[in-house]
């Protein structure tokens, strides 16, 4: 794993345009100030919206049984079971 270029708080006022790009295309740093590591810029991880069928279907294969008469039960256990009303005092 490579080390994560270090940059000043000075540098990333200066240049947030540049430094921001990288980061969105998906470079980190480590922000300095005086000399000392006090954070790091990381792109944020992006969510998919889409998965492929064959994709889907692969995880699907690997996926556990699930007994439909079982499944109903845990339901309907969970359903029936009464919560503390906290206005009921």
């Amino acid at each position: 794993m490579t080390a994560q270029p270090e940059i000043t708080q000075r540098d990333l006022r200066t240049r947030s345009k540049e430094i921001m790009d990288a980061v969105q295309s998906g470079q980190s740093f480590t922000v300095t100030r005086d000399g000392h590591r006090v954070g790091e810029l990381i792109p944020l991880r992006r969510r998919r919206r889409f998965v492929p069928r064959a994709e889907f279907a692969a995880m699907s294969r690997a996926a556990p049984d699930i007994h439909l008469d079982a499944f109903r039960a845990d339901q309907d256990a969970s359903a029936g079971q009464e919560t503390d009303d906290p206005y009921a005092r």
